[in-house]
């Protein structure tokens, strides 16, 4: 088992990862709750529900919740009735919640706690290659029709359980989700990280140990700049990298028609692209999209309206005064904010768009 400690300014958290911790969740908590609500969703809660309620002891009051799968629960109606939960449950602020899943359950469960009694502990077990990326930070939020995690708080677990065991039942789909942010982690950090992720090929034949390398640089990466901007007014922005794009495209389309993570890789792509216009220099495209046919990623997303998702760009938490500010790339390894030009952008996607419509 490998532990990252995360340091913020109202606590600091470990991130434990290893194999069958699911059934020890005790261990990994520094005090001792009465009551406990584990959130979770419509299919993990057959995988692993049991196994998380086991680990702890007859004498805690255990409740549960479970949700359905899917970026479509990250809305106020499944918000509200939690909270609900939570005050029919008899939970108080020496209760804890537990966010048992993927990147949607740790966002909702995570806002539920933040939000119930003005803040309560919470812990992260997440169960998805995705949720390496979510679980760590404390952003926790739901979504708005109008765009994505625009209702949402920082707030910090207790401890993050992360058991890769979890990842064998995930479907190829939610590997490919994953694997788009731990390329951004590689794209905003380190060439040879990012090397060593497009050279191995098929993320669905990726050894354990190379997965876990994978996994484990990227929470760090994560947890560096997490560290030195926990509330996101400066580096934190750089996690960012194709969400711009990737958040206005999943809300267009409809939360859960692609994953969050596909809808990013889409939008690492195109930060790719305006980077290569705005500093003049060279990057992988080629290379990096040929990786993403490779594993089936899927790139060629028709009916996209351009005006309409650069509407949608603009009302990213990024933007100021109706203005886009992107995370490009000065170079792999180098990122920053820039405000990209209404002219330009629009140029740039159409242009975008039609090249992934047409190859």
């Amino acid at each position: 088992m490998d532990s990252i400690t995360i340091h913020t300014s109202t606590n600091q958290y470990q991130v434990h990862i290893g194999q069958k911790i699911r059934h020890k969740v005790p261990v990994f908590l520094s005090k001792h709750y009465p009551s406990i609500l584990i959130i979770t969703d419509s299919v993990v809660a057959d995988l692993y529900l049991e196994d998380v309620k086991r680990s702890f002891s007859s004498e805690q009051q255990i409740f549960t919740a479970i949700v359905p799968a899917g970026e479509a629960s990250k809305n106020k109606d499944c918000f509200f009735d939690l909270i609900t939960k939570c005050i029919d449950s008899s939970l108080d602020r020496h209760s804890l919640i537990i966010a048992l899943g993927g990147g949607v359950v740790g966002d909702l469960a995570g806002f539920v706690a933040a939000s119930y009694m003005r803040g309560i502990d919470y812990v992260q077990i997440p169960t998805t290659l995705l949720a390496h990326d979510s679980s760590v930070g404390g952003k926790v939020a739901i979504n708005h029709p109008q765009g994505k995690n625009l209702i949402g708080s920082f707030y910090p677990p207790q401890a993050v359980v992360y058991d890769v065991e979890t990842l064998y039942t995930l479907p190829e789909q939610e590997i490919r989700s994953g694997y788009a942010e731990i390329i951004k982690h590689g794209l905003i950090s380190d060439e040879v990280y990012f090397e060593d992720i497009i050279q191995n090929g098929s993320i669905n034949k990726l050894s354990n140990s190379i997965l876990m390398d994978h996994l484990l640089k990227g929470i760090a990466v994560k947890a560096e700049i997490v560290e030195k901007d926990e509330k996101e007014s400066g580096q934190r922005q750089y996690l960012n990298l194709g969400h711009t794009l990737g958040h206005a495209i999943e809300a267009e389309l409809g939360y859960g028609a692609i994953t969050h993570g596909e809808a990013v890789a889409i939008g690492l792509l195109f930060a790719m692209k305006v980077s290569e216009t705005v500093y003049s220099e060279d990057f992988p495209y080629q290379r990096l999209k040929n990786w993403m046919k490779k594993n089936n990623y899927p790139l060629t997303v028709t009916g996209l309206d351009e005006q309409a998702l650069i509407g949608r760009m603009k009302k990213d938490k990024k933007s100021k005064n109706q203005k886009v500010q992107m995370v490009l790339l000065k170079s792999i390894g180098k990122p920053c904010v820039h405000e990209v030009d209404d002219r330009l952008l629009m140029e740039l996607l159409h242009k975008f768009l039609r090249e992934l419509v047409n190859h």
